[in-house]
């Protein structure tokens, strides 16, 4: 059965759908998953005692610093999923993303959003007369899928990633030269419409952290990264 590491990071006092997400992820039928949850109450005090959380952070952590620390032993699983606490998911989800992430030989992929979400990059809005697209872009949240041979690649990310502003452009070349394939799954697209992007940490470190790993990092410009390389129906 397919191992599944769910790495998940939920503001525990704003509200979230962490609940939601960790109620879906534990009903998977074709998939094995494990959940490991990161609680961040910064602000004030909130509520951190939901099912897989094994860790609650008093002062806010950079993204990444934190999914490091989840995934540190990735190599035990067939699949990562990185997993912000503000999207919906559809029924049956988890079984039927991965199913067709395998059948496409999507080695790093994301599902699409549905159309009233709130979206930064037109190419990753559900597309309904398709299943999937191989692309060569794959965002870093608000669910990012990494299997097996991607993780070994990408994971652990660099300490000074910060909350991983620009991954998604360096990403593709590692992919690329490791021929492998990225794609984003149509026909199981999540809703992220709780909150707008950027309204959990501040956009001037991210941005700054963003130039960094560009100037550091072989990368896709947005031209080369905003395509579609084939469609399945």
């Amino acid at each position: 059965m397919t191992e599944i590491l769910i790495a998940g990071i939920y503001l525990a006092d704003r509200p979230n759908t962490a609940a939601h997400l960790i109620y879906e992820f534990a009903g998977a039928r074709r998939t094995r998953v494990t959940q490991r949850w990161v609680a961040l109450a910064a602000d004030r005090p909130g509520d951190c005692d939901l099912p897989c959380t094994i860790s609650i952070r008093l002062q806010r952590t950079p993204k990444f610093l934190l999914v490091n620390d989840l995934t540190a032993d990735a190599a035990r699983f067939d699949w990562i999923l990185l997993v912000d606490d503000d999207v919906e998911l559809p029924p049956d989800f988890i079984d039927s993303f991965i199913d067709l992430a395998e059948r496409y030989d999507f080695a790093l992929c994301q599902p699409a959003r549905t159309v009233d979400s709130y979206i930064d990059h037109p190419l990753v809005m559900q597309n309904p007369g398709v299943k999937a697209r191989q692309t060569r872009f794959v965002e870093i949240g608000p669910v990012t899928a990494i299997r097996r041979d991607a993780a070994q690649l990408i994971l652990p990310v660099a300490a000074d990633c910060g909350m991983g502003w620009g991954l998604d452009y360096v990403w593709p070349r590692v992919m690329e030269d490791a021929g492998l394939r990225m794609g984003i799954v149509d026909a199981t697209p999540i809703a992220h419409r709780m909150r707008r992007q950027v309204s959990g940490y501040g956009y001037d470190d991210a941005a700054r952290g963003m130039s960094e790993v560009l100037a550091a990092n072989r990368h896709l410009t947005r031209d080369q990264a905003f395509q579609v390389l084939d469609a399945y129906v």
